[in-house]
């Protein structure tokens, strides 16, 4: 019988979140389609952490351990449809979303099962999020984006950059 590793409590804090290392998060799915976007959004200026920020709160060692994302989307912010390798948990912490005919604000949250394609838009004071994962490792494929929704995502950023430019703040800190 294999003995389990002993888990502790482990005390995390905001002042020491990080980005996402690229291999806790591996993006993946990278057709002609997100190609063509992303080179879009290169030339109408936009950088990545533009419109959006992510912070890796809580990450246990390994493969198999528990993470947790705080993810502050500006106001206007179009997710492109997406999924991960690992089912995820959210949490509205601040501002609101929209996810299909549905608008969350904070308290609310939805939960995603492993594989399943989603993608939500910030409302108008942007959305805060906790993502809760089973997994300290996971994926980030583009899945089932068409070229007009990739043109919706270039559009609003191209609108929204000088405004992104002025949010320095997510909404639970204002």
């Amino acid at each position: 019988m294999t003995e389990r590793k002993r888990r502790t409590i482990r005390i995390f804090r905001v002042a020491d979140a990080r980005e996402p290392l690229p291999e806790e998060m591996p993006r993946e799915g990278i057709d002609e389609h997100a190609r063509s976007a992303l080179a879009s959004l290169a030339e109408a200026g936009y950088v990545e952490g533009t419109g959006e920020r992510n912070r890796m709160l809580f990450s246990e060692p390994g493969d198999n351990g528990m993470s947790l994302l705080h993810v502050w989307f500006k106001s206007g912010y179009v997710l492109p449809y997406h999924s991960h390798n690992v089912d995820c948990l959210y949490y509205v912490l601040g501002g609101e979303l929209r996810i299909g005919s549905h608008r969350l604000q904070p308290g609310d949250g939805f939960f995603v099962p492993a594989d399943q394609a989603y993608g939500y838009e910030a409302g108008p004071e942007g959305v805060e999020v906790l993502e809760f994962r089973n997994a300290s490792r996971f994926n980030l494929a583009l899945r089932g984006n068409t070229p007009q929704r990739w043109q919706q995502i270039v559009d609003v950023c191209r609108e929204r950059a000088a405004d992104w430019a002025g949010e320095t703040e997510p909404p639970s800190e204002r």
